[in-house]
């Protein structure tokens, strides 16, 4: 068969890591950590918070689009987070 054709299995939502970068006091980033809190606590996926502030790497990649959402290491939502769409990647 192709590899083309070829169809990975997909993770379950527990198998998955979502990780919010954002800063302190930052009212979108507090939003969008509330979104993942509910989303990740229906689906039983872990989650963690890195801050921009305190990594000169992340703040260099994401300064301009905080709140920023990865999913298992990539790029998922920036600025705002929709639960709908959040679920949805995560196989909810």
């Amino acid at each position: 068969m192709s590899p083309l054709l070829r169809r990975t299995p997909r993770k379950k939502p527990a198998e998955r890591t979502v990780t919010l970068i954002g800063k302190p006091d930052c009212h979108l980033c507090e939003d969008a950590e509330a979104v993942i809190k509910e989303v990740c606590g229906e689906l039983g996926t872990p989650w963690e918070k890195k801050d921009i502030t305190q990594d000169e790497e992340l703040y260099r990649a994401y300064w301009e689009q905080i709140p920023v959402v990865l999913i298992d290491g990539e790029q998922h939502d920036f600025w705002r987070v929709n639960p709908g769409r959040l679920r949805k990647a995560l196989g909810g």
